[in-house]
C-alpha cells in the first residue's frame, strides 16, 4: 500500500468527523506564523500523515486491529504461503521502530499468523499468515481501496505520479 498524499494546499479529503476543503497548512494549524517553505513541506506532511492515519485507523478499529498488526499480515500475505522471519518482517515494516515480536505475539492471539522455530536454524522464528489472517485481509481490502481512492481523487493520474517521485526524491538523504 503506497499512502503518499499531500499538496501545499490540502485537497478536499474526510477525516475523523471532520471534513477538510482546500486549506493551507497555515489555515489547518490556526497558524499565523509564515513559515518558509521547507518547513511548510514538513508541516503538510506530518499533518497529511496524521490525517491519513486517523482515517485508516477508524477502518481497521472494527477489525480489532492496529495499522502495524496489518502492514504485518500484508507483509505475511506477500510471502505467497511461505513463512517469513522476523527480521524479514522488521525490515519490511513501514514503521522501521515498529516492535515485531509484539505484533506478532498480538495478531498470534488472534489466530492472524502461526510463529514456528525454524527446522535448519533453532535462532530463527518463522511467521506464516493463517487463513483468518488472509480472510481478514479478503475483508479489507475493499475498504483500504476505497480509502486510499478517497484521498487520491482530487489528483489526476500524472498529478499522483507526480507526487510519489517528489516524495521519493524528498525523502532521499
Amino acid at each position: 500500500m503506497t499512502l503518499v498524499y499531500t499538496n501545499i494546499n490540502i485537497d478536499t479529503f474526510v477525516s475523523t468527523n471532520k471534513i477538510h476543503t482546500n486549506m493551507k497548512i497555515e489555515d489547518e494549524l490556526k497558524s499565523k506564523v509564515d513559515y518558509n517553505k521547507s518547513t511548510r513541506v514538513v508541516l503538510n506532511l506530518m499533518y497529511t500523515q496524521n490525517v491519513i492515519t486517523e482515517s485508516f485507523n477508524e477502518i481497521l478499529k472494527q477489525y480489532d486491529i492496529s495499522g502495524e498488526q496489518y502492514n504485518v499480515l500484508r507483509i505475511l500475505r506477500g510471502q505467497k504461503g511461505q513463512p517469513a522471519n522476523m527480521c524479514s518482517i522488521q525490515e519490511r515494516m513501514l514503521a522501521k521502530t515498529s516492535n515485531t515480536t509484539r505484533l506478532v505475539d498480538k495478531l498470534l492471539l488472534k489466530e492472524n499468523v502461526t510463529r514456528n522455530v525454524c527446522p535448519n536454524n533453532r535462532r530463527k522464528i518463522e511467521v506464516l499468515i493463517t487463513q483468518k489472517g488472509l480472510d481478514l485481509l479478503t475483508e479489507l481490502d475493499p475498504k483500504v481501496k476505497e480509502h486510499e481512492e478517497l484521498f487520491s481523487k482530487n489528483l489526476n493520474t500524472e498529478e499522483l505520479e507526480q507526487l510519489n517521485t517528489l516524495l521519493e526524491k524528498y525523502r532521499t538523504k
